[in-house]
C-alpha cells in the first residue's frame, strides 16, 4: 500500500507524520553527507536518534491509541490509523536501518582516519583490560544492581528511555533471566589508554564484559543490550485548581507510559527476545533490532570531546554588536530613533539579553512583562528579571509550563522568579502561551514610554546559537498599546481586545491568514501584482491549504520555505502549478517564521510565533507582528530572497510529495554562510548602510523563474 495524494477532502493532502519522517531523513542526509566534518556528521546524525525517540513517544504513541480507540477515523490524509502505522512502521524500519547504516559504514570509519576508535571487549590488548576491570571494580561496580528474573522476583519497571541489559543464564538444561540497568548517572562512553590516537569504550560493553561478577552463581549464555520507549504524551487536568501541582504529578507519570517501542541488538538470541516480547507484552513491528550501539544520542555528548574541535565546521564569530545597533551607546535611545532588527545566530543574541538587564539597571523603568516558552538551563534573561524585581520593578512573567519535554526546567524557573519577587502566571487554562513578546514600561519626561521586543524564537540564549530568529526592537506607540492590552489578557480578566496591529491567535490569526491570502486570489484575478512568501517550519493546517491552492489556481505565484512538516503538495495539476516547495536543512536550525505578501504592489510583510498548524491557530496564543519600517522591510525582503536562492542546503519538493536536492549550476550557494557574510560587511560599515545597498530586491517571481534562478 502506497502514500495516497489525495487526502479525505479530495486534495492534495500529505499525511504529516509521514512528511515529518521525510524531514528526519533530510536530517540523516547531513550525516551522510561527506561534504560536512565528521564531527558535524555525528551530531546530525544524533539529532535524527533524539528527533525519532520524541516522534514515538507523542506521535506514533497517538497513533497506536487511536488505532484502539478511533480506528475508523480518518485523519486529513484520508488515512485510518492502522493505515497510517502499516506506513508508518515500514518507513521507521527503513530509516532505523539507513542510520545504522550511516554510522557502521560511514561515521566510524571516518572516526578512524582522524584517529578515533570506539572498541568492544573484545578489541582490548591487556593494557586497556587492566585499565578498564579497575574502572568498573572503583566506578561501575558500586553503582549497578543485578536482577535476577523468576518466580519470585517479578520483571523490573523499566523507565522510558532507560538502557538496560538482559542476561540468559543455563542451570539445569533449563534457561534463566536476569537484568542489569545501565546507570544513566555514569558517562555512557569511557577514553581508555591508547598507543596512537584516542580509543574509547561504551559503558555497557564494559558491563557485558564484566557479567560474570555480577551473576556469579550461573553459567551466562548469552547477553544483549535492550532499550524501550513508552507513551509520554501527558494529560493535564486544565480545571485543576494549581496548573502547577497538576503538571508535576503529570510528569512524573510520563515515565510510566505504555510501551511504544523496544530496542534490540540485531544479534540478539533467540531465548532473550523470546523473553522480552512475553515480559513487555511487545508485537513484532514494534521491535526494532540495532546493527550498533543502540540509543545513538550519546553521539550528541561525545561531539563536545576535547580536541575534536577540528573536525567540525570552522567557528564563525556572531556579529556584535548587531548592525542595527553599531555606534549605539544607549539601546532606548537607539530604539527611539527607529525600529532595530537582530537577526540570530549571524548577530549576537546578546543584545536581546542587554535590553532586559538594561531595564532592570534603569531607575527610569518600572515594569517589565515577559511571556517565556523555553529557556536555557541557565538563562541571563531569568538573572536579569530576577535582578529587576530585586530593584523594585514590577515584573510579570508568563512562565509556560507546558512546554512540552521542558515541564521540569519551566517550573523550576517559575519557582526561583516568585521568590524572587516576580509575579508569575504559569499558563493559561486549555491554551498554550507560545508568543515572543517582552514590554518594558519607562518613565521618560513626566511621559510614559513603552519598549517592545517581538521574536520569531524562544529567549534562550543556547538555542539562539543555532536557531535561525529574527527579533525586532520598536518603541512605537501602536504597538505599545497591543502589547499591554496583550498582557492584560493574558494576566487578568480583560475582555477581549481589538489590536492596532498585532495579529494574535487563538481568536483572529487563522480569519487574517485566510483573508490576506484569498486577497492575493482577487488580486491574481483582476491583474494587480500578487504574489505569497511564507517560511515556516511546518504547515499542515487544512483550510490553509485550501486557501493556498485556491490562490495558486487563480494565478498568484506562492513560494513556500518549510523546514519540516508541509502536508500540501506543490505542482499538482488543477491545485498547485504556481506553488513551490523548498526545505533547507543545514548546519543552523531554520527557525524564523517570516510572511510576504504582494498586496497588488503595496507588499505587507509579518514575522512571528505561529506555524501554519491547527494548534497554533486554534488551541495557542501567538502573534503575528508587520515589518513597517522601511530599512527592516528590504532587509526582509533580501533574506528571503537569498534564502529562495539556496543551492546548497536546499531541497525541492516535488509533486510526488518527495524532494530532491536542488541541481547546482556554477558557484553554490550556501544561504546560511550568505547571510553570516553579509552581517560581518554591514558590522563593518560603520555608515550604518541598509541592505538596498548592498543586495538586489527580491520580486515575486512565477514558479517556473523561481526553478530557474535557483538553477
Amino acid at each position: 500500500m502506497g502514500e495516497e495524494k489525495f487526502g479525505k477532502d479530495g486534495i492534495p493532502f500529505k499525511n504529516r507524520e509521514l512528511s515529518w519522517m521525510d524531514f528526519n531523513m533530510r536530517v540523516l542526509e547531513e550525516a551522510m553527507s561527506r561534504n560536512n566534518p565528521v564531527m558535524e556528521r555525528l551530531k546530525f546524525l544524533s539529532i535524527t536518534a533524539s528527533n525519532l525517540d520524541e516522534f514515538f513517544m507523542i506521535r506514533v504513541a497517538e497513533a497506536m491509541d487511536k488505532k484502539l480507540t478511533k480506528p475508523d477515523n480518518k485523519d486529513a490524509s484520508g488515512l485510518k490509523p492502522k493505515q497510517l502505522l502499516e506506513l508508518l512502521t515500514d518507513k521507521i524500519h527503513k530509516f532505523y536501518g539507513k542510520q545504522y547504516s550511516c554510522f557502521l559504514n560511514q561515521i566510524l570509519p571516518s572516526l578512524e582516519k582522524t584517529g578515533i576508535k570506539f572498541l568492544k571487549w573484545d578489541d582490548l590488548n591487556l593494557e586497556q583490560i587492566n585499565y578498564v576491570e579497575d574502572y568498573f571494580e572503583k566506578v561501575i561496580f558500586p553503582v549497578l544492581t543485578p536482577l535476577a528474573v523468576d518466580t519470585g522476583r517479578p520483571f523490573p519497571f523499566l523507565s522510558n528511555k532507560s538502557l538496560n541489559i538482559a542476561v540468559e543464564f543455563e542451570k539445569d538444561d533449563e534457561s534463566l533471566f536476569g537484568i542489569v540497568q545501565v546507570p544513566s548517572i555514569l558517562p555512557r562512553y569511557r577514553e581508555i589508554p591508547s598507543l596512537r590516537g584516542k580509543s574509547y569504550i561504551l559503558l555497557e560493553n564494559i558491563i557485558m564484559g564484566e557479567l560474570s561478577r555480577l551473576f556469579e552463581l550461573n553459567g551466562i549464555k548469552s547477553s544483549c543490550t535492550f532499550r524501550i520507549i513508552r507513551n509520554s504524551d501527558i494529560e493535564i487536568d486544565e480545571r485543576a485548581q494549581n496548573l502547577l501541582t497538576e503538571i508535576e504529578k503529570s510528569i512524573k507519570k510520563r515515565k510510566r507510559g505504555d510501551l511504544v517501542r523496544l530496542e534490540i541488538g540485531d544479534k540478539t538470541s533467540k531465548g532473550i527476545k523470546k523473553f522480552l516480547v512475553n515480559m513487555l507484552g511487545v508485537g513484532k513491528k514494534e521491535i526494532y533490532e540495532a546493527k550498533g550501539p543502540i540509543d545513538l544520542t550519546f553521539l550528541s555528548k561525545f561531539y563536545n570531546e576535547e580536541g575534536s574541535n577540528r573536525f567540525k565546521f570552522g567557528k564563525l564569530r556572531q556579529v556584535s554588536p548587531p548592525a542595527d545597533f553599531v555606534g549605539c551607546k544607549d539601546i532606548f535611545e537607539a530604539i527611539r530613533e527607529k525600529d532595530r532588527m537582530i537577526y540570530h545566530p549571524f548577530e549576537s543574541f546578546d543584545w536581546v539579553t542587554k535590553f532586559v538587564q538594561a531595564a532592570a539597571e534603569d531607575e527610569n523603568v518600572l515594569a517589565i512583562k515577559q511571556v517565556l516558552y523555553r529557556v536555557s538551563g541557565n538563562s541571563p534573561i531569568i538573572a536579569a528579571l530576577i535582578k529587576a524585581a530585586e530593584n523594585g520593578k514590577q515584573v510579570t512573567v508568563l512562565v509556560e509550563l507546558r512546554a512540552r519535554f521542558d515541564e521540569e526546567n519551566n517550573i523550576g524557573w517559575a519557582k526561583k522568579l516568585e521568590k524572587a519577587g516576580c509575579h508569575v502566571i504559569y499558563g493559561l487554562a486549555g491554551l498554550k502561551a507560545h508568543c515572543k513578546v517582552l514590554l518594558i514600561v519607562r518613565r521618560e519626561n513626566d511621559c510614559i514610554r513603552r519598549y517592545i521586543h517581538f521574536g520569531t524564537g524562544n529567549y534562550n540564549d543556547t538555542t539562539a546559537k543555532f536557531y535561525t530568529d529574527i527579533g525586532i526592537f520598536t518603541c512605537k506607540e501602536k504597538f505599545g498599546r497591543d502589547a499591554s492590552s496583550l498582557f492584560n489578557s493574558l494576566t487578568g480578566y480583560s475582555g477581549l481586545p481589538e489590536y492596532n496591529e498585532l495579529i494574535v491567535a487563538p481568536l483572529g490569526m487563522r480569519e487574517f491568514f485566510e483573508k490576506m491570502i484569498k486577497n492575493e486570489a482577487e488580486n491574481a484575478r483582476c491583474g494587480l501584482p500578487s504574489g505569497i512568501v511564507i517560511k515556516i517550519n511546518a504547515i499542515v493546517d487544512n483550510k490553509i491549504i485550501k486557501e493556498l491552492y485556491k490562490a495558486s489556481q487563480a494565478g498568484v505565484d506562492i513560494k513556500l520555505i518549510v523546514r519540516g512538516i508541509c502536508c500540501l503538495i506543490p505542482g499538482v495539476r488543477g491545485y498547485s502549478e504556481n506553488i513551490s516547495v523548498m526545505s533547507i536543512v543545514g548546519r543552523f536550525l531554520e527557525h524564523s517564521r517570516i510572511f510576504y505578501f504582494e498586496n497588488g504592489g503595496n507588499p505587507k510583510i509579518y514575522m512571528g510565533s505561529a506555524d501554519l498548524m491547527p494548534r497554533n491557530l486554534d488551541r495557542r496564543v501567538e502573534i503575528l507582528f508587520p515589518v513597517d519600517d522601511m530599512d527592516l522591510r528590504e532587509r526582509t525582503v533580501n533574506i528571503l530572497n537569498i534564502l529562495l536562492n539556496d543551492t546548497k542546503n536546499a531541497r525541492i519538493q516535488d509533486n510526488d510529495g518527495k524532494y530532491r536536492r536542488v541541481e547546482q549550476r556554477g558557484k553554490p550557494l550556501n544561504s546560511q554562510m550568505e547571510l553570516f557574510k553579509l552581517f560581518n560587511s554591514l558590522n563593518k560599515d560603520k555608515k550604518k548602510s541598509t541592505f538596498a545597498d548592498n543586495i538586489k530586491i527580491f520580486k515575486p517571481q512565477s514558479a517556473d523563474d523561481i526553478e530557474e534562478s535557483i538553477r
